[in-house]
């Protein structure tokens, strides 16, 4: 059987310990945290992929992959159960007699380049794996047709003084980038670079393959890669993007993204038609809310019972709110017990966990002073006892 080459493959880098998401991701890699009431993050670039067209995504693993492994199973929630092309998890293996773990955003795709080669495709699309994001990747590539370029990195317009925290793009009147600077002290551009990219393969390639043999580099696309190709005069140009985008590797970053779901003037969407984010939701019951609740302004997901007050919250599936607990400004992940008279503030609950009755946890911003106040932290699996005070950015 004679197979076509691929137009586009997607490269997923899902590999990370998100270690600044703390309890979290203890036991759980950063794209399969929960998000949004019924989705896990990785479903945004997954979504994206299938919604523009793009049907081969290989997906990086590498720190706590079992339950992102068993999430994405074949990749059917997403339609990307291809005979040729689909969903492929991709760990770092045995080769040679040498095995390695990824080193670094570059070194995981060169680690690859065999994969890659089977579908011989004309580009490949770098992607995050704990973004929050719709976006049509396609109207991206169409830009890295137009401008002949050999790579195109999407760009964010932000404040100067957020600038800092990314990577800057300098580019022309034509787009071309002519300065790029990883994470510069006095940013002289607001155009922060988003983690997509899209290469020419076959350039991406040689510059791989010189990247592993330089025992110098960082094996980083930010740090080296890009630098390297701009150091050599290739055509890299700048896709500007107007959505709604957030990186969501920090405790705050979460909630706030979580919070926007609840915020009509945020512009953050879960989509419709050819915008619709997929995920791998298994069956619930409905949802039962007593005439003793009070909800408003929240997202209750399927199978919960919600028989206490619940204000601008996000309430996963499998929940249980009991008579006269009160949930304000907070994130509960699937299958959590809040019990009788307990408040929960400001507050991320994790998976499957218990918190006793008459229990204060996190506390209004209002009530503190700012060094003092934070997002309060529960991992999965912890049983909180009766009557426990948790205060304002503690993580248990």
């Amino acid at each position: 059987m004679i197979r076509r080459r691929k137009e586009c493959v997607a490269m997923l880098l899902a590999g990370g310990q998100g270690s600044r998401l703390k309890v979290l991701t203890e036991y759980t890699a950063k794209p399969a945290v929960p998000f949004g009431g019924k989705y896990r993050i990785i479903d945004f670039p997954l979504s994206n992929c299938i919604n523009s067209g793009i049907d081969t995504v290989g997906i990086l693993t590498q720190y706590q992959p079992l339950e992102l492994n068993n999430y994405i199973g074949n990749g059917r929630p997403w339609g990307l159960n291809k005979n040729y092309g689909g969903a492929h998890i991709l760990p770092p293996y045995s080769r040679n007699g040498k095995s390695e773990w990824y080193k670094g955003t570059a070194n995981a795709i060169y680690q690859n380049i065999h994969f890659i080669n089977m579908y011989n495709p004309e580009y490949v699309l770098i992607l995050s794996g704990d973004h929050i994001y719709t976006m049509d990747y396609n109207k991206m590539l169409k830009f890295h047709e137009k401008k002949k370029a050999d790579c195109t990195i999407a760009v964010l317009d932000v404040p100067l003084k957020e600038a800092s925290r990314f990577g800057i793009m300098t580019t022309d009147e034509e787009d071309k980038i002519f300065k790029f600077e990883e994470k510069p002290k006095n940013p002289t551009s607001t155009k922060a670079s988003m983690g997509i990219y899209i290469f020419n393969w076959e350039v991406l390639k040689e510059y791989l393959i010189a990247d592993e043999n330089d025992p110098k580099s960082d094996n980083d696309f930010g740090k080296n890669i890009i630098p390297n190709l701009l150091k050599d005069g290739k055509g890299l140009y700048a896709y500007e993007f107007d959505g709604y985008w957030k990186d969501v590797g920090t405790i705050d970053s979460l909630w706030e993204a979580n919070m926007d779901l609840l915020d009509p003037s945020s512009g953050i969407s879960l989509g419709k038609g050819n915008k619709k984010i997929y995920a791998r939701n298994y069956a619930a019951p409905p949802t039962e809310i007593s005439a003793t609740s009070d909800v408003k302004n929240s997202f209750i997901a399927e199978g919960c019972t919600i028989r206490g007050k619940v204000e601008n919250s996000i309430i996963f599936t499998g929940c249980e709110i009991e008579k006269g607990a009160h949930i304000v400004d907070s994130v509960v992940m699937p299958n959590t017990h809040i019990m009788a008279n307990t408040d929960v503030l400001y507050s991320i609950i994790g998976e499957n966990v218990t918190v006793g009755k008459n229990c204060v946890v996190g506390g209004e911003p209002s009530d503190y002073d700012k060094k003092d106040w934070g997002i309060t932290v529960i991992g999965k699996d912890n049983e909180i006892e009766d009557s426990t005070v948790i205060k304002p950015k503690e993580i248990l």
